[in-house]
């Protein structure tokens, strides 16, 4: 495993880092990738740990808290030798969010019992509007106090859209953000927000690297999609386009590239040196071990990086509904 810089934060980062949104599991009015079992999961972190994966990143509304209890009973003897980086500021994916200072105290506090432990990481503002400052003016206030009282370490902004950078460009307290990055969503790259970033030594976490899946090989045209899956609630074209878009992506590579679709997929991402950790969700123990590889192959070659960013953004702005991690 290879580690990074994650911006001015002072934390050094394993490249592969683990996406906690799908152990959360289901429940009712939180879905993610479907059901799922603790032991399942709990393997999978604690495989992950012994390759070398040090940054774990999670939310209050992954589950509603079921994510952070796994990882708090997983971290359990080994708080010093993991990075927890968790979010708040959503109250329900289908609820307005609430950055006021009563919520973002109230959620600090219910994530650290959760996870058992006195400190976060990295604490990020859940899909903050590009409207936070002016309706939760003393929102950056409240995340400065976190930083004083020493319960945060360090400060972040998971970003909606990779473009509501701009929003919140002048914030010194951030020093991280999370953004879309994959060969089918390039708007963290076209629209100049990894260049910002390394201008600003933002560090930069890579979320949906594996687009939800349907660059890991593992979904195709009759795959068939779980009622507790959120990938259900996509149109059957967008569906295709994402299915058609993987295909035209792994066909343009150099022969001779080396990996799986999912290894090839997160050496995208580690080829721009402004990303710190790439954070695939991971279900099960195998998915760590193919996972993990991919640092070890190192980035994608410049040729293919190239050939990939002439192919069309596949994007989606928004989900039909509030369901992105």
């Amino acid at each position: 495993m290879r580690y990074r810089s994650l911006g001015s934060s002072g934390l050094s980062v394993s490249e592969i880092g683990f996406g906690a949104w799908g152990i959360g599991g289901t429940t009712p009015g939180s879905t993610s990738y479907g059901e799922t079992e603790d032991a399942a999961s709990l393997e999978a972190l604690e495989r992950a740990f012994e390759l070398g994966v040090n940054f774990f990143d999670t939310a209050d509304v992954y589950g509603y808290g079921h994510s952070e209890r796994l990882i708090g009973t997983f971290i359990r003897g080994r708080r010093d030798r993991v990075i927890i980086a968790s979010k708040v500021g959503m109250t329900r994916y289908d609820q307005p969010a609430d950055f006021s200072e009563r919520h973002l105290e109230a959620s600090l506090d219910a994530s650290l019992a959760r996870l058992g432990t006195d400190r976060l990481d990295l604490l990020q503002l859940h899909s903050p509007p590009p409207s936070l400052l002016e309706k939760w003016p003393a929102a950056i206030k409240v995340l400065g106090g976190f930083l004083d009282d020493g319960r945060v370490r360090a400060l972040g902004i998971s970003l909606a859209s990779p473009r509501d950078l701009w929003a919140f460009d002048e914030l010194d307290a951030i020093s991280v953000i999370q953004v879309n990055l994959n060969m089918l969503d390039r708007r963290a790259v076209t629209d100049g927000v990894l260049a910002r970033a390394a201008e600003r030594r933002l560090g930069v976490i890579a979320r949906t690297p594996l687009c939800s899946g349907f660059l890991s090989g593992a979904v195709n045209r009759q795959t068939r999609f779980g009622p507790g899956d959120h990938r259900n609630r996509w149109s059957p074209q967008q569906v295709g386009r994402w299915i058609d878009g993987a295909d035209d992506a792994f066909g343009c590579m150099m022969p001779g590239t080396e990996g799986t679709r999912a290894q090839i997929a997160l050496r995208y991402c580690l080829s721009y040196p402004e990303v710190s950790t790439v954070i695939p969700g991971m279900l099960g123990a195998a998915d760590v071990q193919e996972n993990v590889r991919a640092s070890d192959f190192g980035p994608l070659p410049a040729e293919d990086r190239s050939r990939i960013e002439m192919l069309e953004n596949l994007l989606v702005e928004r989900p039909p509904e509030r369901l992105a991690p």
